[in-house]
């Protein structure tokens, strides 16, 4: 007989996959030594290269006694961009200083860079037979620039304004001196480009110097002639005299009609106090009076003695009305003074009226001569302008040419670049690296070993292990030792095999038990072995069964009661594991007190859940969680307060219909609940379950209870007998 799985599953055993490395280490171990004894061998005998570096800085160079007037002596500071220094580096890289370089070093002699020179008997039957291309086709200097632009790599150090120069090359001396010599032959160009443009600055600039000279003491001859013709005297600020005196007349002007307004306001407020009969305290001109500050002295002391006499005396004694007559006559006084004031004030307006109309007869008579000087100022204006341009611009080539020449006399070329690092001979080849590429070929090799190994033990199937849930059929056609396999539906721990005993012992447990012998049998003696769980009077089914009910049935909604607490919640974990290995999406909903269905499902209670959801705490993508042992989603319980999320229970319909939207099946486990409690998760094809561990009166009045309330097709299930992954069955429960 063989083991035969009816699902077709299988799945790749990791264990016996990583055991075959141990079993083939000696093959894996001499082909790792012959790969890497290849590669020492391969390197030992390479050819070795050695790489030289030469830095080149790039900035303005010249000392302060030879740079311009006028300069920033911190423009020795670099200033090209990313964009400049690569400009540089393909004139570093241009054929031109190559060219020289190879002419200067002989490299057109030496075999590493023209192959046509001691060329090995091999290369030339090669070459005959027309399997390789003829190098004397192309030029030598071709050939020579295509070899060292192989070997060469230039480069711009980034930020810095350095750029690298690395050349490779089998001589060491070489491969320093190839890099120092292009640096220099750079040098030197760049001297030599700067030598020319000095020259031909100073011959441009002799000729236009002369021509700009002449036109300046032309344009300087006009200025002069124009301002004696248009009599433009120049006073202060660079301004005509007219402009000027006009200027002076406006301040005036503006002077006496502040003054004018001055007093012909004094002088209407004087008027208005004296009409009007109120107090003349108030006006600064009546205060700033001697007289009137005397006279008002005297009438405080009247008015002091009337009041001392008021005390012994009646109004009418003569005395009284001695003073009152005094105190009159101040009053008099007083006013009359005022009056004076107030005629002064008017006389003073009227003499700046009489200056203000002078003076703006005056300003009309300079804005006509201010006028006409304005129009001739432009004529001027043009002609300064165009002598200034000419002067400016002659002095600017004056200076360059100086500059130029004296550069030119004196062979001073300042060059923007210096050799900032000449190279150096290099002691150790960079090509090949011996102990790291020997070491890289034995990780490979060790690598590749390994998984040729591994896919060898795939491709024929020794790595390959049934997968969890295949249901296996015995098939009478080879025979196979009986413990090769085992139906998971008839595996179970000693405790509760033992369990299955006992109740098939007892009255109330009619089914037997068929044990499988414990000793192995021959094969040609091994028969078809039934081993089936006893079953109660209450006709419970197991997980496997209730599972391919609802496989069967095409049920979207699962709902399990539990009366007899947490341990019985199994069920619900388990039927709902067994549905989704079978390939159909399901969810979990837990809505125990205690959270006995999602907690081994999770491996913690702390994850948002229901309650969560029904508090407006959370969303549906929060408290959907993934199971650790299956492809099954499940919500917990939750964090939040069980009080607020009751209070929104209305809404478990919707959400029920939301998730059976989304999912093929929604498991519920409710716990110890009655018909009224699981009214509100009903709906359309829906499947009630009542889990159970013993078939005592608890069960058996909660099964009736619901049958009466309503739903006469109750299915009674047990988790005995099914063990869920990573959890131990304690005892002869199994607890999810």
């Amino acid at each position: 007989m063989s083991v035969q799985s009816v699902a077709a599953d299988v799945d790749v055993d990791l264990r016996q996959s990583f055991a075959s490395l141990g079993r083939n280490w000696l093959r894996i171990l001499v082909f790792v030594l012959v790969v890497t004894g290849l590669a020492f061998a391969a390197v030992s005998f390479a050819t070795r290269y050695y790489k030289a570096q030469t830095q080149v800085e790039i900035a303005p160079r010249g000392s302060d006694y030879t740079r311009p007037a006028g300069s920033n002596p911190d423009s020795d500071k670099p200033i090209l961009d990313e964009q400049g220094i690569a400009t540089q580096v393909q004139i570093i890289s241009s054929n031109e200083i190559l060219k020289q370089v190879a002419q200067k070093l002989g490299l057109s002699r030496l075999h590493e860079f023209d192959e046509t020179i001691d060329m090995s008997a091999l290369n030339r039957l090669l070459v005959l037979i027309g399997l390789k291309n003829d190098p004397m086709d192309v030029p030598a200097d071709e050939r020579v620039l295509k070899k060292m632009r192989e070997k060469l790599n230039v480069y711009g150090v980034e930020k810095k304004g350095i750029i690298a120069i690395e050349f490779s090359s089998e001589d060491p001396k070489l491969a320093a001196a190839i890099p120092d010599a292009i640096a220099a032959a750079y040098i030197a160009g760049q001297g030599a480009a700067k030598s020319e443009s000095n020259t031909a600055a100073a011959d441009f600039l002799a000729p236009e110097i002369a021509d700009l000279s002449k036109q300046v003491r032309d344009a300087e001859a006009k200025v002069a002639a124009y301002r004696a013709q248009s009599d433009l005297l120049m006073g202060g600020n660079n301004s005509t005299l007219a402009i000027q005196q006009l200027a002076e007349l406006s301040t005036e002007l503006s002077r006496v009609r502040a003054s004018r307004a001055s007093a012909e306001g004094t002088a209407e407020s004087v008027r208005k106090a004296l009409q009007s009969g109120g107090s003349l305290d108030s006006l600064p001109e009546v205060l700033s009076s001697d007289l009137i500050q005397r006279l008002r002295g005297r009438q405080v002391e009247l008015r002091a003695n009337i009041a001392d006499l008021s005390t012994t005396l009646l109004d009418n004694h003569p005395r009284i009305r001695a003073a009152k007559s005094q105190l009159a006559d101040l009053d008099a006084q007083i006013r009359s003074e005022a009056q004076k004031i107030m005629k002064g004030l008017a006389m003073q307006a009227d003499a700046a009226k009489a200056r203000e109309n002078q003076l703006v007869a005056d300003v009309d008579t300079l804005k006509a001569a201010s006028a006409q000087a304005g129009e001739q100022q432009v004529g001027l204006d043009a002609l300064q302008r165009d002598a200034a341009a000419k002067r400016q611009q002659l002095e600017l080539y004056l200076t360059n040419y100086r500059e130029a020449a004296s550069r030119r006399d004196r062979n001073y070329v300042p060059v923007d670049a210096r050799l900032a690092s000449p190279a150096l001979v290099p002691s150790e080849p960079y090509f090949p690296k011996v102990w790291p590429i020997v070491g890289i070929a034995a990780a490979a090799s060790l690598l590749l070993a390994a998984v040729f190994t591994l896919l060898r033990e795939l491709f024929f199937g020794r790595a390959m292990r049934p997968a969890r849930g295949a249901r296996l059929e015995l098939i009478d056609e080879v025979a196979m030792p009986p413990a090769a396999y085992q139906d998971p539906s008839t595996r179970s721990d000693p405790p509760v095999a033992n369990e299955f005993a006992n109740r098939a012992a007892e009255p109330s447990w009619p089914e037997t038990v068929t044990e499988t012998p414990a000793q192995p049998r021959p094969a040609a003696e091994i028969e078809p072995v039934e081993v089936r769980r006893p079953r109660s009077v209450l006709g419970e089914i197991d997980v496997e069964k209730a599972a391919e009910k609802l496989i069967a049935s095409g049920a979207a909604r699962a709902i399990f009661v539990s009366p007899e607490g947490d341990e019985a919640a199994a069920s619900a974990i388990l039927v709902a594991r067994e549905v989704s290995d079978a390939g159909l999406r399901v969810l979990l909903l837990d809505l125990t007190a205690s959270g006995a269905a999602s907690r081994p499902m999770l491996d913690s209670g702390l994850f948002p859940g229901i309650t969560n959801l029904l508090a407006s705490q959370a969303q549906f993508s929060d408290v959907i969680h993934a199971d650790l042992y299956s492809d099954c989603h499940v919500i917990p319980v939750g964090t939040a307060d069980p009080v607020r999320a009751m209070r929104a229970a209305d809404r478990l319909p919707i959400i029920m219909q939301s998730l059976t939207t989304a999912y093929d099946l929604v498991v519920v486990e409710c716990g110890p609940a009655d018909a009224q409690g699981i009214g509100r998760l009903d709906g359309e094809a829906t499947e009630v379950f009542l889990s159970m561990l013993e078939p005592d009166d608890e069960v058996t009045q909660a099964a009736v209870k619901l049958i009466e309330s309503g739903y006469p097709d109750l299915t009674l299930v047990t988790p005995l007998g099914h063990e869920p992954p990573g959890n131990p069955v304690p005892g002869r429960r199994s607890a999810a």
